[in-house]
């Protein structure tokens, strides 16, 4: 992979993403690289853009990387993550790694990963009705609502039976996704780089089945037995309603994204061991 026309996605509300922006086009103009700057919500205009673009660099939490991760799910190009929030699981470089890495990427000297990406859809009633697909990089939730009741929710795994959680909600992650809430309700850390589903009770009351392991080629479907005021939330910045009946269906999607990293950056176990003593004890 090389580089000749890079894309910034950046989160606009962050007065470091601003100025990490003006860095990354000043660092493009003295290199003659074309270059284009968008906020990571505005998908249309990074949709527009992303044909002719090499590289997308997202410059912000993992917020704002989920956001632009949407368009280059769409349009095949690689994505890289300059990190500007806390802990960052998805972004490979912080902000003073800027100019280096750009320049790996420039010239075709960066690492690029494959990510599994998640395909999911609501089926009202538990019948297709052609509504589209969304597609999740981290993870697919099923929970209840504002009211503190939990939902009864019917979980299978292809024509396979798993359980009937009493529970908050269920997790449906991407082994990207399972440092993040996943991992929060007690699932387990896969290597990014692998292909499973990972699905997961939350505060499931009087489960033996706290969490399983699923095949890509799978599909994990959970109907809304009883509940009030439940929801599917997707990476957790798109939020629908589910009504009693309906079924949430997740799948692996076929195509992967590609995510940049620098070649020396370190393995996925030791990065995760860092990341673990910035949280709070």
């Amino acid at each position: 992979m090389t580089a000749r026309r890079i894309g910034f996605a950046f989160n606009p509300t962050k007065d470091a993403a601003v100025g990490l922006r003006e860095r990354g086009a000043d660092w493009c103009r003295m290199r003659g690289i074309d270059h284009w700057a968008a906020p990571a919500g505005a998908l249309d205009t990074l949709l527009r853009e992303l044909p002719t673009t090499d590289l997308l660099v997202v410059l912000g939490g993992d917020g704002t990387f989920l956001r632009a991760a949407l368009a280059v799910a769409e349009i095949d190009v690689p994505i890289l993550g300059i990190n500007l929030g806390k802990i960052g699981f998805l972004s490979k470089a912080e902000a003073h790694e800027l100019e280096p890495i750009l320049a790996e990427a420039a010239e075709g000297a960066a690492r690029v990963d494959e990510r599994m990406l998640l395909r999911a859809r609501i089926l009202p009633g538990g019948q297709a009705d052609g509504s589209p697909a969304f597609t999740a990089l981290n993870d697919v939730v099923v929970a209840r609502g504002s009211l503190a009741r939990v939902c009864h929710l019917d979980v299978s795994i292809d024509e396979s039976h798993l359980a009937t959680f009493i529970a908050d909600g269920l997790v449906v992650s991407s082994p990207t996704g399972s440092t993040g809430y996943s991992f929060s309700a007690g699932g387990p850390i896969l290597d990014p780089t692998s292909r499973n589903l990972i699905v997961t009770p939350i505060a499931a009351y009087l489960s033996t089945i706290r969490s399983v392991v699923v095949s890509p080629e799978q599909t994990v479907r959970c109907r809304v037995v009883d509940a009030f005021e439940a929801l599917v939330s997707i990476d957790g910045h798109e939020d629908r309603p589910l009504a009693v009946g309906d079924v949430v269906e997740v799948w692996a999607a076929d195509r992967p994204i590609r995510l940049v990293a620098p070649a020396a950056a370190p393995p996925f176990w030791d990065l995760l061991r860092q990341k673990v003593e910035l949280l709070p004890s």
